[in-house]
């Protein structure tokens, strides 16, 4: 492979940039002056990495000057990735999050977070699609939203702060799918360490994830995402059949409501905000699958694209959160397959299923990270190194994520952590930032306090469920919980 062609995109040589600058008369680049940086020469290039290119090994890169070829989707298409989007292992921790805020209570801040979290899409897409007006680009990724937001406001200081803005959100970002990563982790080894106990006896926790280890670092060595789709779409599948069946199993012999306590206590609910907040993880999706809609202004509006996808995934989290404490009471495992019979083919199964499809998806979430990590290592690598660098990046981030959980194995903790540390930041607090700074001095109040009531309840979550979440984890060390 050439030097070429072992270049990701993501880091665009001068070359790239004179012939992407050489388009202006034709829209792609804007006119308006933004921080000029490789990242922003990214957004220009970079739709959704779903994209044909023509190389076969990697789907970080692309021949400078060539027309990215326009791969739109219908909304339906738009629909089935938004609900791929929402619907992974969080959805399974649901009802450790009821156990830890009551029924009634947990089911009612279900509803509260989902339209606070569905309106902060809303925020994240009109934000976009008005920086893009501003700007003359065609799209827009997360972190160029936030970087644009800054540079083109009309205050000064504000400007200063637009390459902090950009690798503020990048950071988190990488926490967040790292973290993501590191509860697949503890989801897998959990899983299987139930059904192999049951057969073959009690094995080391840590051997299973030993085990799943090698697997793992041969998956991520897959560099183009065309090569992981029939994966990717084997998961869905095994992952909508699996919660077929956990419903099968949650809806028999169901206890009276009244059986359940109502509310737990205010010490906990620290942790059920962390658990609620993770379950919400697509928001990272939102402005890539808008981006390549045919009619992206489909995708707002009370009955829009947007609307529809998340009442589904809404109605699924307190299906699965409501049944499943109603079910199992406190007795919940931070999954619920882990409450399953280990006895039964159909409750094995699942077990399996879902870890295969976590297995799966794993390749996936890393390669957000690598995307953002990436260009800083090829700064400081010669050319004929940056496949050996890439390789090297991605087994790194492997071996991170298989540490921390090898060191913390408890789900539970490990979601509500990542949750209250990762996702309530750009799911909550980032959206409402970034949407005040857009309107600069058209924000009126209204939309200002509003703005200050979303990133009060996000940083109010993000300080007391990381608190709460690393309380326990020490406690779990220092042996005060080891259950």
């Amino acid at each position: 492979m050439s030097t070429q062609e072992a270049e990701p995109l993501i880091s665009c040589d001068r070359a790239d940039e004179s012939s992407v600058h050489q388009k202006r008369g034709s829209g792609l680049v804007s006119d308006a002056s933004i921080p000029s940086s490789p990242e922003v020469v990214r957004a220009k290039k970079i739709i959704i990495p779903d994209i044909s290119i023509s190389d076969d090994d990697s789907d970080l890169f692309s021949n400078a000057g060539e027309d990215v070829p326009d791969h739109k989707i219908s909304n339906t298409d738009t629909i089935i990735h938004l609900l791929k989007g929402n619907i992974g292992p969080g959805i399974l921790a649901l009802p450790d999050a009821i156990k830890n805020s009551g029924l009634v209570v947990g089911n009612i801040g279900l509803v509260v977070m989902a339209t606070i979290c569905v309106h902060c899409m809303h925020m994240l897409v009109n934000t976009s699609q008005e920086l893009c007006r501003r700007t003359n680009l065609p799209f827009l990724t997360y972190s160029d939203v936030a970087e644009t937001c800054f540079a083109t406001s009309s205050s000064s200081r504000l400007r200063a702060f637009a390459s902090t803005a950009r690798t503020v959100i990048d950071v988190f970002l990488c926490i967040t799918q790292l973290g993501f990563c590191c509860v697949y982790f503890v989801f897998i080894s959990q899983n299987l360490q139930q059904i192999f106990d049951h057969y073959y006896g009690e094995i080391n926790y840590h051997i299973y994830m030993a085990i799943i280890l090698i697997p793992m670092l041969f998956l991520v060595s897959i560099r183009n995402l065309k090569y992981l789709s029939p994966v990717s779409m084997l998961a869905n599948i095994l992952q909508f059949i699996g919660l077929g069946i956990i419903f099968f199993y949650v809806f028999q012999d169901l206890p009276c409501t009244w059986d359940r306590k109502p509310f737990a206590s205010i010490g906990q609910l620290p942790l059920f905000f962390g658990t609620a907040i993770y379950a919400f993880e697509g928001i990272g999706v939102v402005l890539p699958l808008e981006n390549q809609m045919k009619t992206s202004a489909d995708m707002k509006g009370w009955n829009g694209v947007l609307n529809t996808s998340m009442v589904i995934v809404s109605c699924l989290y307190i299906a699965v959160a409501f049944f499943g404490y109603l079910k199992y009471g406190d007795s919940v495992a931070g999954s619920i397959t882990l409450n399953l019979p280990v006895n039964e083919f159909m409750a094995m199964l699942v077990k399996l299923m879902m870890s295969l499809a976590v297995f799966f998806t794993y390749a996936l979430q890393v390669y957000v990270p690598v995307d953002i990590i990436n260009p800083f290592i090829q700064k400081r690598v010669s050319p004929q190194n940056y496949l050996k660098a890439e390789y090297a990046l991605r087994f790194s981030l492997v071996l991170l994520t298989f540490s921390f959980a090898a060191a913390i194995p408890k789900l539970d903790l490990f979601i509500s952590l990542v949750g209250a540390v990762a996702s309530s930041t750009l799911a909550l607090m980032a959206p409402a930032v970034i949407d005040t700074v857009t309107q600069g001095e058209r924000c009126c109040w209204q939309r200002a306090l509003k703005n200050v009531i979303i990133f009060i309840i996000g940083f109010l979550g993000f300080i007391f469920g990381s608190y709460v979440s690393l309380r326990n984890i020490i406690n779990y060390f220092i042996g005060e919980d080891k259950t």
